[in-house]
Parts: C-alpha cells; structure tokens; sequence
C-alpha cells in the first residue's frame, strides 16, 4: 500500500527490469510514497533499503515498514550519499537499485511546500528542511545569475524576461508566494502552442537549483554503480532531458559507449577503462497510453536501465 495522492511511475515496467528476487538486497534510493519500495517488497522474500531527504517521506513510511517487520530500513538522507548511508548499517553491495527522480506528486500537491505554481503557498521548494528557500534565490540573486539559473536548469527561452520582471517586482516587494511568482512570470512569458503553464520551467529551475538536484543525480548513479553486484540492476526514471541526459551518459560511459579516444589512437583505447555496465535499454521507455491517460504526471516520463558486469579477470 502506498501513500494516498501518490501513483508510481512506470511501475510494471520498473520491476520487470529490477527483476526482485528472493533472498536479495535492493535500495529505493528515492521512496517518495513507497511506490516502488511496496511492489518489491511484494514481489520476492527480499530486503529494501530506502533513502529520501525528506523526513515527512521517512515518516509515512513507518506503516509501511510495520507491514514488513526486518525486510525494510527506511533512510533519511540524500541518494548521493548511499556509500556512507548504506555502509553505516553494513550494506556494502546491493543486487539493484531503482530511482524515481525529481519531484514526488506528494510535494507538488502539498501547498506549504511551496513546489506547485497552481496553488498559494510559501516559496519554499527545499525537499529536505536545510538550506536556502527558493524565495531566497528569487530575492538575492542578481539578475544575471537568474536569468543564467532559469535558462539552465528550465531550459527557459524566455529567461532574460523572466529574471528581469523578477527584480522589477521584488523592488515593489520581497516575493515570498508561489502564486505571486508564477503570475510574475506568466505576465513576462509568452503562453506557448503546447499548452504548458508559462511558469512550469521557472519553477522547475528554481527547485532544481534549491535541492541541486543534477549534481545529486551524477552522485546516486556513480554511487549506485559502484555498489550493485555483478548481476544486479540499476532502473532510472526521469521525468525531464536534463535528468535523462545525466542517465544516459552515466550509463553509456559505464557501459564503454561514451564517446571517446579516436580508433586510428591504439594507446588511448588500451587505456579505456573496461565495461561496468550492460544497458538493458538502448533506447529509453515510454510509458503506454493508458498510463498517460489514467496519471497526466506520467507522460514526461523516461526510463533507463543497466545491468552490472562481472569484474575483467
């Protein structure tokens, strides 16, 4: 049973590829509403290790590990440090890992979280409790380094308009509201053919910078890499390209087919390092239509996977 509101992604898909089995040991590195952490645990006799910096995540996931007496360590912390985590309650190798990344619908639908441009609500955006608001970027930062920030992380053509009527605005007033914010930036964008609220990319700029969400994806999947056995498998959902390029290059140099050394230099190809990674899907997976059709929040979706090698001999 998961968290009321919460609708894992791509979940068939996720477990036929994680392919759970009995006596195994997996680690949900994002448990958000227990999605994924609840149909692994129902689909073999295995353990779960989940990790997720929010600590009202790890709270509702107490009944959950009540269910599961022994079978289920909930972890409060980031994914890029599932070393240390891990390794502090003796798990030094896994047999697979499975991340749902970005924001849970959770924390979208939760108003004093300040994530959602639909509805009022602080300007908060932090999924942990520490660290700089998004209120505190959109009131400090100059309006180069906005404009830099919401071009970057929202991929936002209009981003120059954006971090100008932002600074026009908060010399009015400090913007402490997620509704006055994404009416400042619907007055400065243009609606698009798409359909797509004009704040969308702001907002998804904001709360990737506040919770630095791309450097913490090249972390987990680095980490999670490192600690699957031989034979374990690595699933990744992501729900936007920044995400999914992080992913595919993760896993494509992991499995030697980054771009690299030139075939006419036979010494820079001796020195590459030897496959660590299978991929299980050269190409991403999209979820079906009926999927889309029942969860809107699905149709952006990626999702990736691996499988570790054994190490050269």
């Amino acid at each position: 049973m998961t968290a009321p509101g919460h609708v894992p992604v791509m979940l068939r898909e996720v477990l036929a590829l994680l392919a759970p089995r009995d006596g195994g040991r997996y680690l949900d590195a994002t448990f958000g509403g227990g999605g994924y952490t609840a149909a692994i645990l129902g689909a073999a006799d295995c353990t779960v290790f989940a990790i997720d910096r929010d600590p009202q995540a790890i709270a509702r996931g107490a009944a959950l590990a009540a269910r599961h007496p022994g079978r289920l360590t909930l972890i409060e912390g980031r994914f890029g440090d599932m070393v240390a985590l891990l390794a502090a309650r003796g798990i030094t190798a896994l047999d697979g890992v499975a991340f749902d990344l970005g924001v849970s619908s959770l924390q979208l639908d939760a108003p004093e979280r300040g994530f959602s441009f639909r509805a009022e609500g602080p300007l908060d955006m932090r999924m942990g409790g520490d660290g700089p608001r998004a209120a505190d970027l959109v009131n400090t930062l100059d309006e180069h380094a906005l404009a830099d920030l919401i071009g970057r992380f929202g991929e936002e053509r209009h981003a120059r308009r954006v971090a100008r009527a932002i600074v026009r605005a908060r010399a009015e007033a400090p913007i402490e509201t997620t509704a006055r914010l994404a009416a400042i930036v619907r007055a400065a964008v243009p609606p698009g053919a798409d359909g797509i609220d004009p704040a969308t990319r702001s907002f998804q700029a904001l709360r990737i910078a506040v919770n630095d969400e791309l450097d913490e994806i090249a972390r987990g999947l680095a980490a999670a890499i490192g600690l699957v056995a031989p034979g374990g498998r690595i699933v990744a959902v992501s729900f936007h390209s920044l995400e999914d390029r992080i992913v595919k290059r993760a896993f494509a140099e992991a499995a030697g087919r980054a771009p690299g050394a030139s075939r006419h230099d036979p010494a820079a190809l001796r020195a590459r390092p030897a496959p660590r990674l299978r991929l299980l899907t050269p190409k991403p997976l999209r979820p079906g239509t009926d999927e889309t059709a029942a969860n809107p929040r699905a149709r952006s979706a990626r999702l990736r996977a691996a499988e570790r090698l054994a190490e050269a001999a």
